[in-house]
């Protein structure tokens, strides 16, 4: 038999097979979005979960003068393969390849970037809005949306206006129960009796009173179906909801079996689905230390609650879920609440460590400044993924967090430089502080094998001299400070550098840094965050008030949104890794 997907470029293409041969597209589908995936790795699950969806929209609709936007974009892999990048998608995520999420700037069939949850409904209203002002009532405006994001607040906040309008908007909710862990909360409770008792979905629909023309749920894998319910809302005006019902990992028996594992599974075998074992790292992942490490402190303090808006697996806190279930709280994707939440935990003696990937706490940032920090309430704010993440790419590189909390009062803001300063920062902060603090750390594993040593308290505002020096004094603030460390061994002015981490980039240690500011020709910062208003601007400021005169250079990220790519390949590319450090050190 012909493969059919040998002779697709683009939609265009794919409308000219007949509806009988859509099947079996479907099916060569899967195997060269597994084929790629099994190698080169990304996310597997969501793709596979909407492959005769997304068949099925780009044969009906006019893609792109019909605008389709995908939710966080996990599940756009066919997408990407059907839309003229099926030649590279084998560079999927790699460094100078295509995105792992849709771009604008890398295809027009990308409506709207995505990489963070529920933002679609938004997006595509405000798009089926710009189309009515134009008088262009005939173009169709899609959101594909899952059941994990569909709770989330905005979405909300975006379906609570698209019914009350006239915009010729699409709603899809793809509903496998699952996003990176499985979905949680009363609306997901909702859908799942939805998809057993019709009688619910046609008396009691929360859609429907929102003003939406309602269907479903029907089978998201029965090519027939979705083909003629998306005809039939071709032709239905104004705010339509459709709801799907799919299975993550659709058409490999692994991924469908553990849907957990398999929606970002590494490498493995594209027959068996086996998943290829990685050699096992002797050390371990600085979520796993946090994970045990809280674990450990709930044990002894039982005042202390764990607070995750959907990551219980990326930030381990599975492991204060299994020994503390009550004392552990996923709230789904929501960020802004998991903040509120929190903040009203300790308001009333709880001790709230409330763990969200940097890049994540973006999108509660008011309720860090308003809820906590003005109140003065002494919430654990723990980072995960700080720094530069890798493949993700841009949307999700935690580097805008030290500048934009830099400037919140009452907050203090700590980087760990190793296992061992992260284990005891966070013995620290449930002894009682009196602020709220913010503990940064990066993705992926430490270097120290032994890091289960006794608790140390570590005073608040308080850095180090891990080497003396002459003339160089060089700042560092986290893990990047392994960087630092054996780029001065490599330079031919090691003697001359001294190597300082701050530790707290708020308060800084202003005592430590007279001393450094008064032994010292020349100083460099080092951070892995952005340079507008991070960890170096915070010592400019200090200079400036002390009237220092001293040579201050500043490394970090630049002004610039860095795309995907292993850590190391990034730090490469911007200057940040050991050969390029140690070029500086040498030339200063």
């Amino acid at each position: 038999m012909k493969n059919l997907l040998d002779n697709i470029s683009n939609p265009e293409d794919l409308r000219k097979l007949n509806p009988e041969q859509l099947p079996q597209l479907a099916k060569e589908l899967r195997s060269f979005i597994i084929d790629i995936v099994s190698t080169k790795e990304g996310h597997l699950g969501a793709s596979l979960g909407v492959v005769e969806l997304t068949i099925a929209l780009h044969y009906l609709f006019d893609t792109p003068n019909d605008l389709l936007v995908w939710d966080v974009g996990h599940q756009a892999y066919g997408h990407k393969i059907l839309t003229g990048r099926k030649d590279v998608f084998h560079t999927n995520r790699q460094f100078e390849g295509i995105a792992g999420f849709p771009s604008r700037k890398e295809s027009e069939f990308d409506a709207f970037g995505v990489g963070h949850s529920s933002t679609s409904i938004s997006a595509a209203l405000g798009m089926a809005i710009a189309s009515n002002l134009k008088g262009n009532t005939e173009k169709h405006h899609i959101a594909i949306i899952g059941d994990a994001s569909i709770a989330s607040g905005m979405a909300f906040e975006a379906l609570n206006h698209a019914g009350v309008s006239k915009a010729n908007l699409l709603i899809i909710l793809n509903d496998n129960a699952i996003g990176i862990d499985p979905s949680v909360g009363a609306l997901k409770e909702y859908l799942t009796k939805v998809k057993t008792d019709k009688k619910l979905a046609a008396q009691n629909n929360i859609i429907k009173a929102l003003n939406f023309d309602y269907s479903g749920p029907i089978d998201g894998h029965n090519l027939e179906k979705v083909l003629s319910e998306l005809k039939r809302l071709k032709s239905v005006k104004g705010p339509k909801f459709l709801h799907v019902i799919t299975t993550k990992g659709k058409g490999l028996q692994k991924a469908e079996e553990d849907q957990v594992t398999y929606h970002a599974p590494g490498k493995f075998d594209k027959i068996s689905g086996e998943r290829i074992k990685k050699e096992e790292s002797e050390y371990s992942k600085y979520q796993d230390v946090f994970g045990q490490t809280i674990v450990e402190l709930a044990k002894q303090n039982d005042k202390i609650v764990a607070i995750t808006p959907a990551m219980l697996t990326g930030s381990s806190l599975k492991l204060m879920l299994k020994e503390f279930p009550n004392r552990t709280f996923d709230v789904g994707i929501a960020e802004q609440h998991a903040v509120t939440l929190a903040a009203g935990m300790a308001t009333q003696g709880l001790i709230p460590f409330c763990n969200i990937y940097s890049t994540f706490l973006q999108r509660a940032y008011d309720q860090v400044i308003h809820d906590v920090a003005l109140q003065n309430l002494p919430v654990i704010f723990c980072l995960d993924r700080a720094g530069l993440v890798g493949e993700d790419g841009a949307t999700h590189h935690g580097v805008f967090d030290i500048a934009f909390l830099r400037c919140i009062p009452n907050l203090i803001i700590f980087a760990p430089r190793n296992e061992i300063e992260l284990r005891n920062i966070l013995y620290t902060a449930q002894l009682g502080l009196k602020n709220p603090i913010a503990i940064r750390y990066p993705r992926g594993y430490g270097n120290i094998i032994d890091w289960k040593k006794p608790f140390q308290n570590i005073e608040i505002g308080k850095g180090i001299c891990l080497k003396e020096g002459k003339s160089i004094a060089v700042l560092s603030v986290g893990t990047i400070a392994k960087n630092v460390e054996e780029a001065i061994l490599l330079s031919e002015k090691k003697k001359e550098i001294a190597h300082y981490d701050l530790r707290f980039i708020k308060p800084l240690d202003e005592k430590l840094l007279e001393e450094i500011f008064e032994h010292h020709q020349k100083i460099i910062t080092i951070e892995d965050g952005v340079t507008q208003g991070g960890f170096g601007s915070s010592i400019l400021e200090f200079a400036a008030q002390k009237n220092y005169k001293n040579k201050i250079n500043i490394l970090g990220i630049p002004d610039t949104f860095i795309e995907h790519g292993n850590v190391m390949e990034l730090q490469k590319k911007i200057g940040l890794d050991i050969k390029n450090l140690e070029k500086i050190f040498s030339k200063t």
